[in-house]
């Protein structure tokens, strides 16, 4: 096994191995170390991630960043200055009014975060997260959008960000996939390749649990058949796989051995991740779960720990819809009180169970909305707000990240970022630095190209972390 990896490193030329081959020989046996720092460019604030994706766009003006100004200007024409420059996604009307919000915005915590009345559980929780009000996109198409914050690209066939961290880093768990995905309310729109490896190893792809039917597809054993005949046969395959890849070292057979040893393992590791049976009902209560046999996102919250604990690397939680066109008022509290309290719930358990030091957390949408009123097309029907990209909210706990921080400043009217930008690029380029891993020198080789997430851009912010 160990000649065939490296025949194929070396017949292939991937320049890979000072990042790659320890995990892979890790998980082989051929390596004892099972330290981050074993294979990191500098020393890590974080061991793992948990990233709390809200598609669709949540607004960040009813939540997170209170404009006095705009709410004093409501319903007043966007300035000309302002329409000159800017493409809305949806909007088409020639002169769209301003639009304040309704909600009620107060400071909490002693760092004195501004959390309007939708959130009360996220305001509970100031003083552990930070806040970066300038985060910028570039495309206010969903998919794109999506598949930009998700793989630094805006086109298909990048690998994402989860299978970037997996091929620096490796997992630390050796019954359940490094990358692990869960998903709740609508789908991301361009699909699994929010979470695919692209042009890297298949085995650095994220793993979804299905919210219905088996939680993991192909997993379990037909009627009738033990483990053992189980365990028998996967040895028989790889076996042959063996075999095969000594002759010809092709990286899709690797992935196949270990997919198939994997998922032998998981057979029982699964079922015990998803078990409920060993929470208190304190814990259950403290997210909010009323069954906790029931997909939701509270109890992928809930998952999102009990995964981290048990050493999976990077844990992605999709959720949504937050792209209120229209109606907003009378369904953007719905999606707060959806996620509130399982979102501040995650950090107060990390906390209370020693994780949170180690765990990265990440809340955020794939761009913002706008300070504009949006028509509806439809008669009678309330107004939303368009997509936005050139300022938008998310915000960061655990894993070193600053307590209490709130970083960048937009205009009066919430439309430009005035100080501290964040470009995506920056935002991973800044991830993988918490990871102990540079940016610019995670790379891959490619068709004859070296690729790397950030591509030629990225600036690590470390305005973040705590001094």
């Amino acid at each position: 096994m160990m000649n065939s990896r490296r025949r194929f490193f070396k017949n292939n030329a991937l320049g890979v191995a000072s990042l790659a081959l320890p995990s892979m020989l890790t998980a082989d046996g051929l390596c004892a170390d099972l330290n981050t720092a074993g294979r990191t460019h500098h020393q890590p604030t974080a061991k793992n991630v948990i990233f709390m994706c809200q598609i669709g766009a949540p607004s960040q003006f009813d939540m997170f960043d209170p404009k006095p100004v705009l709410n004093e200007r409501d319903g007043e024409q966007l300035p000309q200055s302002f329409l000159d420059r800017v493409e809305f996604a949806q909007i088409k009307e020639s002169r769209p009014k301003l639009m304040g919000t309704p909600y009620k915005f107060q400071q909490h915590g002693e760092s004195g975060q501004w959390i309007s009345e939708l959130m009360p559980h996220t305001a509970g929780i100031v003083d552990d997260i930070s806040f970066v009000h300038t985060c910028q996109a570039e495309d206010q198409n969903h998919m794109f959008a999506e598949l930009h914050m998700s793989t630094g690209w805006r086109r298909f066939g990048r690998p994402s960000l989860g299978s970037w961290v997996l091929y620096g880093l490796g997992s630390e768990s050796e019954n359940l996939p490094g990358f692990m995905v869960l998903r709740s309310g609508m789908h991301p729109r361009s699909k699994g390749a929010n979470y695919g490896p692209g042009f890297l190893p298949g085995t650095m792809q994220g793993t979804p649990l299905q919210s219905n039917g088996p939680p993991i597809l192909n997993l379990g054993s037909p009627a009738g058949f033990s483990q053992q005949s189980q365990a028998s046969t996967v040895a028989a395959i790889n076996a042959l796989n063996r075999l095969k890849v000594r002759e010809n070292a092709d990286p899709d057979i690797e992935t196949r051995i270990s997919n198939y040893e994997l998922a032998f393992r998981m057979q029982s590791s699964a079922p015990e991740l998803l078990d409920m049976s060993g929470e208190t009902q304190a814990t259950l209560d403290l997210y909010g779960i009323t069954d906790p046999d029931r997909p939701s996102y509270a109890r992928n919250c809930l998952l999102a720990r009990r995964l981290v604990e048990r050493g999976v690397r990077f844990v992605e939680l999709f959720h949504g819809d937050w792209d209120h066109h229209t109606s907003i008022y009378q369904r953007l509290p719905g999606e707060c009180k959806t996620t509130d309290q399982a979102s501040a719930a995650l950090i107060l358990d990390l906390k209370r169970m020693g994780l949170l030091d180690d765990t990265l957390v990440i809340w955020g949408g794939e761009f913002g909305r706008s300070s504009v009123a949006q028509k509806s097309l439809m008669p009678g029907e309330p107004v939303g707000r368009d997509h936005h990209v050139e300022a938008f909210t998310m915000w960061f706990a655990g894993g070193g990240v600053a307590n209490g921080k709130s970083i960048g400043e937009t205009d009066d009217i919430g439309f430009d970022a005035t100080t501290d930008r964040w470009h995506i690029h920056d935002l991973h380029a800044t991830i993988l630095h918490a990871l102990g891993l540079d940016h610019k020198r995670l790379t891959y080789r490619h068709q004859g190209r070296d690729y790397r997430l950030t591509d030629v851009h990225g600036n690590v912010k470390t305005e973040l972390f705590q001094a």
